[in-house]
């Protein structure tokens, strides 16, 4: 009989501590989406850690911008970014604030509210892609850069929220180099996903752009 996961909302010490101790204790965690049209709660099957101004591979390596301003406050807000100029990706800032970590939610299980999910993922082949990679997870969340700042840990309403849910088991968790890192940052083993799961999504290495001739 499979256990009904643990709805208690994650406290803020989970995510004050180094990124590389929370990235991996998310999977198996809970997603809680509230949104005007019905709540989608999505099982985390798959992350990054990015370390800040530690790590080549993460926004905030050259210090604060506009942009990842979020990044260096309190643990426990939510980090959105726009990227290729159409995808939104989300984040959980950790460690201490002014450190400027942060998990990069890269995948997971839909498991309430997929019939919404379908309803913003249209080119999905079946419910195991809805959330098959960070920007696919994103849209089928309805996440964008209006959410950029959430308190995930605030008590009261809020449209995110990370709750306990079952953690995954240490020997189900495989780690690997990040999908699209290049440079210093590639080397390293910062992905971490639940094996054999199908809603992981298949790693790929950097490819640099081309040039238009």
């Amino acid at each position: 009989m499979i256990a009904t996961p643990d709805r208690t909302p994650l406290p803020r010490n989970f995510f004050d501590r180094p990124v590389l101790e929370v990235a991996p204790d998310l999977l198996g965690r809970i997603l809680l989406r509230t949104t005007p049209d019905g709540p989608i709660a999505l099982r985390l099957t798959e992350v990054e850690a990015y370390d800040g101004q530690n790590d080549p591979g993460s926004h905030a390596f050259r210090g604060r911008t506009t942009r990842n301003e979020v990044m260096f406050g309190a643990p426990g807000h939510v980090y959105v970014y726009f990227t290729y100029g159409m995808w939104f990706c989300m984040n959980l800032v950790c460690g201490p604030e002014g450190r400027a970590s942060a998990v990069l939610l890269r995948a997971g299980e839909i498991i309430e509210g997929a019939e919404l999910a379908r309803t913003r993922r249209l080119s999905a082949r079946n419910d195991k892609e809805l959330a098959k990679g960070p920007a696919r997870l994103a849209t089928a969340l309805g996440v964008d850069r209006a959410l950029n700042g959430t308190d995930a840990c605030a008590t009261g309403d809020t449209p995110l929220r990370i709750l306990a849910g079952t953690r995954a088991p240490s020997d189900q968790v495989r780690n690997g180099p990040r999908t699209g890192v290049s440079g210093e940052g590639a080397v390293h083993p910062w992905r971490y996903w639940v094996d054999n799961d199908p809603t992981v999504s298949p790693y790929r290495a950097h490819m640099p752009r081309r040039r238009r001739s």
